[in-house]
C-alpha cells in the first residue's frame, strides 16, 4: 500500500466549485507517485477551506461514509469514529476527545470558479 501523504503541491484542479453543495463537505484522495493524499473540502458560499482527513485524536479518517464529514446541521465537522467536534472555518476542535488540538489545515483556494491546491 502507499504511503499516505499529509501535502500536496500547489496548482493541482480539484474540478469546480459547483461539485460541492453550498454548505456541503466533499472527500478527495490524490494519487502521486510518493504516495496518496487523502484531504476533504468545506465549501461556505464561494468560499473553500480544506483539511488533512484525518483526526487528530487517532489518526483515522473521519468519515465512515463517502463525504460524510459535517454534523446533521452542516454547522461543524464531525469524526464518525469517535464523535470529536470541529469549527468548519479553522478546525479547532469544540467537543469530543481532541479538546485542544486542531484538523491539520490544507491549503485550498478558489480560482475562476474551479477549487485547486494553493
Amino acid at each position: 500500500m502507499p504511503p499516505r501523504l499529509t501535502t500536496t503541491p500547489s496548482g493541482i484542479a480539484l474540478g469546480p466549485l459547483d461539485q460541492i453543495a453550498d454548505g456541503a463537505a466533499r472527500g478527495f484522495v490524490i494519487e502521486m507517485k510518493a504516495g496518496r493524499f487523502h484531504g476533504f473540502v468545506v465549501r461556505s458560499g464561494d468560499r473553500v477551506t480544506g483539511y488533512l482527513d484525518r483526526c487528530p485524536h487517532m489518526a483515522a479518517p473521519l468519515a465512515q461514509r463517502l463525504d460524510d464529514y459535517l454534523t446533521d446541521d452542516g454547522t461543524l465537522i464531525r469524526c464518525a469514529w469517535h464523535g470529536a467536534l470541529f469549527g468548519r472555518d479553522d478546525g479547532a476542535c469544540v467537543g469530543g476527545p481532541c479538546t485542544g488540538q486542531t484538523l491539520s489545515p490544507w491549503p485550498v483556494r478558489v480560482d475562476n470558479g474551479q477549487i485547486v491546491t494553493a
